[in-house]
């Protein structure tokens, strides 16, 4: 659409978000993006040879929405302290409902990171520290934070991914071979 097709009263708000809504199906394209503006930073980080703390506060960041990202909305331990009624057969299918969605933690992510590549712009946010401990506290943390998160997920039998799910459509078995 045409700046000359848009309604002649759409504020900025407004077009952003239009232009949010057109971005949602081109994932591959989003995510290209997002890898761009991380290089970018990666390489004005070691550039100027500083603002670590920033590199650190992004990488935490980053962290935290993956974290988002694999959990299920409803967390399954407070669900069985929780359930009252009927109780559920082992076999029952719930559908994975993502605590936050791909395309939110794609935003949160592509905001964070181009708020802190202007953070680096800011002689401020260069704070003198020891960038390997930074780096070897970051890497525990990973470490804890995944290995967390991974018990998790067996313990409670869901896997946030659609690596080696059945697929029903194209692709994959259809309904007439089910059937025999």
């Amino acid at each position: 659409m045409n700046e000359s097709e848009q309604p002649p009263g759409m504020t900025l708000a407004a077009k952003a978000q239009k232009f949010l809504d057109e971005l949602v199906p081109h994932t591959s394209l989003r995510y290209l993006a997002l890898f761009m503006l991380l290089l970018v930073f990666c390489i004005r980080i070691v550039s100027a040879q500083g603002y670590y703390v920033v590199a650190y506060g992004l990488g935490i960041y980053l962290l935290k929405l993956a974290v988002l990202f694999v959990q299920p909305l409803v967390d399954p331990e407070q669900e069985e302290d929780e359930s009252v009624g009927l109780p559920l057969q082992n076999d029952d299918h719930k559908p994975f409902i993502r605590k936050m969605p791909e395309f939110k933690v794609w935003l949160s992510a592509s905001k964070a990171v181009g708020i802190a590549l202007v953070m680096t712009l800011i002689p401020l946010f260069d704070i003198p520290v020891f960038w390997p401990i930074l780096l070897m506290y970051f890497i525990l943390l990973f470490a804890l934070t995944a290995k967390k998160q991974i018990l998790h997920m067996w313990r409670h039998k869901y896997v946030p991914f659609n690596v080696g799910k059945k697929r029903y459509g194209k692709g994959g078995p259809t309904v007439k071979e089910y059937e025999k």
